[in-house]
């Protein structure tokens, strides 16, 4: 007999209907994935040429070692590019998913939470692009200053570093939505986030200090941006949680009304 779920609307669907379900979304997700692919490669000289010129204006200079090593980077860059613009669809299709076994406050949390944690991803790789980079990329190309050393930037390496600082500072900035969805599956608890500041504050200082290079002021410029996302994160979830016990609350008192 195939299990059966039961879902909030009084609707059921046998276990091979959702594995039949989640195979068309796994579909739709790798469809728009490649299709996204396609045409970034198109553009993938023009992507190339935009992360390089970041370097450029700080007199970094490039040459590749392998004789694939070039056409690889469009590649590789097409392929961040499509997931990048593809992501919107395959959050959707993620939530399309689990939609049908969650209540009506529950779906709504989720896809705030989506679009939250989007926009936050946006505004880290933002972040690390007008402020971060800069100073990392003239501090490192200044070292070889007056040691006679001429720099010969492998283009591989490069792309490489710039895509790895954009996905850390993205995730960087998803602390807010993972606090929040940590508090509200009661993993976390807003007194303990206030407890551990200082801890915290150690942790973040230290993070900051291996992510960037060995100066104090692009330690600082991460570190105090991380600060406040934790401070931002203990308001949202002290918030939520507010209006949370306020509506049980108010739910008891007219469950009480109904049954006096």
């Amino acid at each position: 007999m195939e299990e059966k779920r039961k879902e909030p609307q009084g609707k059921t669907m046998a276990l091979s209907g959702h594995l039949r379900e989640l195979r068309n979304r796994l579909l739709v997700c790798v469809v728009c994935v490649v299709a996204v692919f396609m045409v970034c490669l198109a553009f993938a000289a023009d992507i190339v040429e935009l992360l390089t010129d970041i370097g450029r204006a700080y007199g970094y200079r490039y040459v590749y070692i392998a004789p694939q090593e070039l056409l690889m980077e469009h590649f590789s860059v097409s392929l961040v590019a499509a997931v990048c613009v593809a992501l919107p669809m395959i959050l959707y299709q993620i939530w399309a998913f689990i939609r049908p076994g969650l209540e009506f406050k529950e779906n709504l949390f989720l896809a705030l939470a989506i679009v939250f944690g989007l926009v936050c991803f946006v505004g880290g790789v933002y972040f690390a692009y007008k402020l971060m980079l800069p100073f990392m990329l003239e501090f490192l190309i200044g070292i070889k200053a007056g040691t006679g050393i001429a720099a010969s930037i492998s283009v591989h390496n490069y792309i490489s570093f710039l895509l790895t600082i954009f996905v850390i500072f993205g995730v960087v900035f998803e602390l807010p939505v993972l606090s929040v969805l940590l508090t509200q599956l009661g993993l976390v608890k807003v007194g303990w986030m206030k407890k551990a500041r200082k801890v915290i504050v150690v942790v973040i200082f230290f993070v900051a200090a291996i992510i960037t290079p060995p100066d104090i002021v692009s330690q600082i410029m991460v570190a105090i941006p991380m600060l406040l996302l934790y401070e931002f994160s203990i308001f949202l979830c002290w918030l939520l949680m507010k209006l949370r016990r306020r509506g049980e609350t108010e739910k008891e008192a007219d469950t009480e009304k109904a049954e006096s």
